[in-house]
């Protein structure tokens, strides 16, 4: 990690390998990347990668980012172009299939369970001391 200025606002960041802007102005970018693609989409249902960023100026990297993140999804449902990294089936976005995504939240609410000490239940033996307890007086009409 090097020390750089982003390019849009000044500001100094840590920056990995080929980045140039700041996590704020990233983030705006990408909104604004977004915009556009979603608009494009919705005036041609069906475009594939190559052609949205033709007509967009969004590189493909950002739209397979988008993917992934699920803010858009690709129509085809064997596209060829995202594949679940955990058992490689086709999906439309994200990372991983519905199934796999099942099975990993099955996982971790296990692994959760185990890690979580056990509740306890509440001491029915409590002391009652003479005066502390309670009853609901009739209401006079």
């Amino acid at each position: 990690m090097e020390l750089k200025n982003c390019e849009k606002c000044g500001r100094k960041f840590g920056a990995l390998a080929s980045e140039s802007l700041c996590t704020k102005c990233s983030a705006e970018n990408i909104e604004s990347d977004f915009k556009k693609v979603r608009d494009y989409l919705y005036d041609h249902p069906g475009a594939d990668v190559r052609e949205v960023s033709e007509e967009t100026g969004v590189s493909e990297r950002i739209i397979l980012k988008l993917l992934k993140d699920e803010r858009i999804e690709i129509v085809d449902e064997s596209n060829g172009l995202l594949a679940c990294e955990r058992c490689g089936v086709s999906i439309k976005s994200g990372r991983v299939c519905d199934e796999c995504k099942n099975e990993l939240a099955k996982d971790l609410m296990g692994a959760a369970k185990t890690l979580r000490p056990e509740e306890k239940k509440p001491d029915k033996s409590v002391n009652k001391k003479k005066g502390e307890s309670f009853h609901i007086k009739q209401r006079h009409q």
